[in-house]
């Protein structure tokens, strides 16, 4: 092999490399967003194919279809300083890729989390105003929608994602 069939074969290799870097797919199930060196330039990445400028820019996707988060069973004191332990459940999804990705660094666990905590805080408020009665049989449907009320104001707003439901199990 003589060195212009080396080189030629070595620059081919080259932009076959630059050229696999370039390219990336969202799907439609998907949301992204596009980061130059590590800021985020494009927050709402749109299905299909797109190109990107190699080892400058950066694409971060997320799963953009309802996700679970499932809390730990907790303790909560009633209006009547009685102890219920309580699991619950919320359903949610990425609504501000820009939020998002700072909030959580894209990581579906920290945001899984950081959503937890909030669930727990407003559980905690709202079976503290209410009698054990109320929180088992009189009021639950109440309980759970002012939770996912105030719980999707807050998380839009800090997180990027919208609560669409939070349900307590038992």
């Amino acid at each position: 092999m003589n060195p212009k069939q080396m080189w030629a074969g070595l620059l081919v290799a080259l932009v076959v490399i630059v050229l696999s870097n370039s390219l990336y797919v969202i799907k439609e199930t998907e949301r992204g967003v596009l980061l130059k060196f590590g800021e985020v330039v494009n927050p709402d990445l749109t299905p299909g194919l797109h190109v990107k400028i190699p080892f400058v820019n950066n694409v971060r996707i997320f799963d953009g279809r309802i996700l679970t988060v499932d809390s730990a069973a907790e303790r909560f004191f009633t209006q009547e300083k009685k102890a219920l332990i309580v699991d619950s459940y919320a359903k949610f999804r990425v609504l501000d890729t820009a939020t998002y990705y700072t909030a959580t660094n894209g990581e579906e666990a920290r945001a899984a989390g950081l959503l937890s905590q909030r669930i727990n805080d407003g559980l905690r408020n709202e079976v503290a105003v209410r009698t054990v009665q109320e929180v088992v049989s009189g009021s639950r449907d109440e309980v759970m929608d002012a939770i996912t009320r105030r719980l999707s104001e807050v998380a839009a707003t800090e997180l990027g994602v919208e609560v669409i439901d939070v349900r307590v199990k038992k």
